[in-house]
């Protein structure tokens, strides 16, 4: 039965409702594995309306069959949610909303109902509340998997994954560690094996510019090297430490699958600037498979219709990998 996937519709006021009508329109072109929206059909037929689309949605319960899910109309399985207006300001009124989408995916998960799911954009200051640092870290404690999550960023041609994610820049040297780095490139080697059947070759990033610095005690010297010797050990195709400022420029020639950095931004300014909307967001290490588009809620474009649906539709199609 766990051949199909689920999309979170995530936050109401965003961009989300848009790229999935925008998406639906064109599923001839690429979805291959039935799916479905996990939503308030109430307020997704307010922005349908809203936004003008021509779309049929049909509810579907939790004891759907997969040719509940063929035909024309946009299959949502329904989560209550009061909104008068299609579109309001982003607040906290949702976060018990978009908790409810979150359940009853896992749900879904567990009762192998579904391969995985997509969830759109959610605006974490809001949902969190400092809480947790994203979706990422929010998952991996909901299923009891905390230190085993890793972010990673995929485009077919490259990926990266950051050993540290949202936290700030003057945190970072205190929360790499080799333990950490190794075992986050074990788990995306073991990903790229399983999905791909590849043995992936990785760039590992230095913390300090062009590997330098003045201390005695370098992250490059007490962290970095060490981890890289231990997985040459483990007979993983791994470089570095790579200088950060020349790695996205030279991936090609050394033929990099993966470019891991130490810190956020390190690796997700010159990978979006590289692949915009063509990247998406894949949580590795939890129970099931978990992607989200590679950007945010768009609050300032919210109901122009203007939004780009690239990186959902980039999302969908990476499940046609998983059998």
């Amino acid at each position: 039965m766990n051949k199909c996937i689920a999309i979170i519709a995530g936050e109401p006021n965003s961009i989300s409702s848009e790229i999935i009508f925008k998406s639906w329109k064109l599923k001839n072109q690429f979805i291959h594995k039935p799916l479905f929206v996990i939503g308030s059909i109430r307020l997704l037929n307010l922005q349908r309306k809203k936004l003008k689309y021509q779309i049929k949605i049909k509810k579907i319960n939790d004891r759907f069959r997969i040719n509940d899910l063929k035909g024309g109309e946009l299959p949502v399985y329904d989560i209550e949610y009061n909104q008068k207006k299609p579109f309001e300001k982003i607040s906290n009124k949702s976060n018990k909303y978009i908790f409810k989408c979150f359940d009853a995916a896992t749900k879904f998960v567990k009762d192998k109902k579904i391969l995985g799911f997509i969830n759109c954009p959610i605006s974490k200051e809001h949902l969190f509340k400092n809480k947790y640092q994203g979706i990422t870290e929010f998952l991996s404690k909901k299923t009891g998997k905390i230190g085993n999550e890793v972010m990673l960023i995929y485009n077919k041609k490259l990926s990266t994954s950051p050993v540290t994610t949202h936290i700030p820049l003057s945190q970072v040297s205190k929360k790499i560690s080799q333990y950490k780095i190794v075992k986050k490139v074990k788990i995306v080697n073991n990903f790229y094996k399983k999905i791909f059947n590849k043995k992936p070759n990785f760039a590992i990033l230095g913390l300090n510019p062009h590997n330098f610095s003045l201390s005695k005690k370098s992250e490059e010297k007490e962290i970095i090297n060490k981890a890289i010797k231990t997985l040459i050990k483990l007979k993983i195709k791994v470089t570095g430490p790579v200088a950060a400022d020349s790695s996205f420029m030279i991936y090609k020639k050394y033929k990099f699958d993966v470019i891991i950095g130490m810190y956020h931004d390190q690796v997700l300014t010159p990978f979006k600037a590289l692949y915009n909307f063509k990247a998406i967001n894949i949580t590795l290490g939890l129970p099931y498979i978990r992607i989200s588009p590679d950007h945010g809620v768009a609050e300032n474009i919210t109901g122009k219709k203007i939004a780009n649906p690239r990186s959902l539709i980039e999302s969908i199609k990476f499940f046609n990998y998983i059998n």
